[in-house]
């Protein structure tokens, strides 16, 4: 199948486009994704319909090419994928010794939007409460069960369109807690409204606002889906099982609650979600002092 539109870009000096593509990969097996060296496939369902990008990510420039009937679409958003419309103003590194170190190591690191806000906000739903492992492997389940065969030459699989009408059974056999799918099943079913009022025009506050409303959705789930569907720089996932005490260590050198959290960002109000990146990215680590979490089954009750 040749390619429906392709597309050359110029991106700024030290912008690792390769990196900001990758954000938001669902684990190695996502069948939504597929990198092949500095190239990033990536199937997606746009406004126009289903269409699969292939961005070859080189210094200093971004060729793509995509297929399906959201290839045009898919293209002209490209470049908000990898944060060329990221806005670093204001932001200031040299307030903390170790931002700053991180800074300098990652230079590069910018915040991309999808533009997708359901999209988004499942993807966070799959991940509320659950281990990393529970979340990628419902998402492969029911993508390549109730989605569809991506356009393009590659085998990868996009999203369900009606998520609201994947029976209860699908969910459970994926391993999707009851919590997580009936709240994706009620945000899918406000779909059209969300994806109407949710936009990159829509103001920070009024997405917070219209995301919190929806039940099942609280300050965790919010925070990453305009993280991810809108590159929120302010975006902080208070709730996170590790975030707090990342945060912590990284910038004092102990484990902190929520609140201690959110003192400690407080100078980068504004870059938040930026600096949480930076921290994730090259920051100071706590050793492991015991076993990883286990994953919970409920099917087994």
């Amino acid at each position: 199948m040749p390619p429906a539109a392709k597309r050359s870009y110029r991106v700024a000096d030290l912008v690792d486009a390769r990196a900001a593509l990758l954000f938001g990969r669902r684990g190695p097996r996502d069948p939504t994704v597929h990198v092949d060296g500095a190239t990033v496939w990536r199937a997606t369902r746009t406004p126009e319909g289903p269409a699969t990008v292939a961005a070859r990510c080189v210094s200093g420039a971004v060729d793509a090419v995509a297929w399906g009937p959201g290839a045009e679409w898919a293209l002209d958003q490209l470049p908000r994928r990898w944060g060329a419309d990221d806005d670093l103003t204001g932001f200031d590194a040299t307030k903390h010794p170790v931002v700053e170190t991180a800074t300098r190591r990652f230079p590069g690191l910018r915040l991309g939007a999808t533009d997708l806000v359901m999209d988004a906000l499942v993807e966070a739903i799959f991940e509320q409460k659950v281990t990393g492992l529970q979340a990628f492997g419902g998402w492969g389940h029911i993508v390549r069960r109730h989605g569809e065969r991506a356009p393009g030459p590659l085998a990868l699989w996009v999203p369900p369109e009606r998520w609201d009408l994947i029976p209860s059974w699908v969910w459970q056999g994926a391993g999707v807690e009851p919590s997580q799918s009936r709240t994706i099943v009620r945000a899918a079913q406000r779909r059209a409204t969300l994806e109407r009022v949710l936009t990159k025009d829509t103001p920070l506050t009024d997405r917070e606002r219209v995301l919190s409303a929806l039940p099942g959705v609280g300050a965790w789930t919010s925070a990453e889906t305009r993280a991810r569907a809108f590159g929120d720089p302010d975006a902080v996932s208070v709730g996170d099982y590790h975030l707090a005490h990342e945060v912590g260590y990284a910038l004092t050198g102990e484990r902190v609650d929520d609140d201690a959290m959110l003192e400690l960002l407080e100078p980068w109000r504004g870059h938040r979600q930026r600096v949480i990146r930076l921290l994730r990215a090259a920051g100071p680590r706590e050793p492991r002092r015991g076993a990883r979490v286990a994953p919970e089954d409920h099917r087994a009750h």
